[in-house]
């Protein structure tokens, strides 16, 4: 059995932020404020005329309302978002799909595309054949079309975007490193593509070259990936890993940086600490220096 044995050596300080770029963090009980103009918003409270934060993490201003949002949390959807899930339970006309939310998240049966794309009502013949479509320990991506009064999430699938996913890697990291964008579907041009769920769930797999609109939504490739294929969904996902572990913001344009700068290394050095540190350092460089 090989053995990989690392010497200790000498850490490398890293550059502080500016004054414009340091976050004000807070704990639980710590003052936020003592001005009683503003506003109340979610993680805070109100003790002895004193604004004081009720969760760890960044404090947030927009105009008069303060608010809390929490380094580490489960995922608390909003309509629009776009979420990578794994179906859990077949119920009566809805799946129930884990969303890594507080609840399980509800697909209801009229909110799926029928296969060849046809627009009628649901019939008793659907609803025996909902297994064919989707069934336990399926992965999919879906967009949240509504949020119950109890915070459970309702999917919908009606996009030929969204569906039954394939062959690929799933890497699930905290839902607060997952930057919002306008679109979460990524071709990248190192040969992969990559689904940033808002939930904290990231599926990487093969750019596909056509895709079957009469499946609608539910066809899935079985063919064999190739060796070169499955080598850049590795180094992508010990890439996401790597900047997940040191905080950095997840999207398109970080993951491409830290991919190429991870090339110089074998896939499996990637994840040891200098060597990660080494990649995220300069995945941060050519942020800043594309920001700036």
């Amino acid at each position: 059995m090989a053995v990989d044995m690392r010497l200790p050596a000498a850490r490398r300080q890293v550059a502080s932020l500016s004054a414009a770029q340091e976050k004000h963090l807070v704990v639980p009980g710590d003052i936020i404020t003592t001005d009683v103009g503003f506003m109340r918003g979610h993680g805070t409270y109100m003790d002895e005329e004193k604004l004081t934060a009720s969760v760890a993490g960044e404090v947030e201003r927009v105009n008069k309302l303060i608010c809390v949002r929490p380094l580490k949390t489960r995922f608390n959807g909003e309509v629009g978002d776009v979420v990578v899930g794994r179906i859990t339970e077949v119920q009566l006309k809805r799946w129930k799909v884990e969303t890594n939310s507080r609840l399980d998240s509800v697909l209801l049966l009229s909110s799926v595309n029928l296969p060849g794309g046809e627009l009628r009502r649901r019939s008793v013949e659907d609803e025996l054949a909902m297994r064919d479509y989707l069934q336990e320990g399926d992965l999919i991506s879906a967009e949240v079309q509504s949020v119950f009064s109890d915070g459970a999430l309702s999917l919908h699938t009606r996009s030929l975007k969204y569906g039954k996913l394939g062959q690929g890697v799933l890497v699930q990291v905290s839902p607060s490193l997952v930057k919002r964008q306008k679109t979460h579907f990524h071709n990248l041009p190192c040969g992969a593509s990559i689904i940033m769920g808002n939930n904290g769930y990231i599926w990487l797999y093969p750019t596909p070259g056509q895709q079957d609109e009469e499946a609608g939504g539910y066809y899935t490739s079985l063919e064999p990936i190739s060796l070169a294929d499955r080598e850049v969904i590795s180094r992508l996902r010990n890439c996401i890993l790597a900047l997940t572990a040191h905080k950095v913001l997840l999207y398109d344009t970080s993951v491409l940086y830290c991919y190429e700068s991870s090339r110089p290394h074998k896939i499996k050095n990637i994840l040891k600490p200098e060597i990660m540190e080494e990649i995220v350092m300069e995945t941060r460089q050519r942020l800043l220096e594309q920001a700036g």
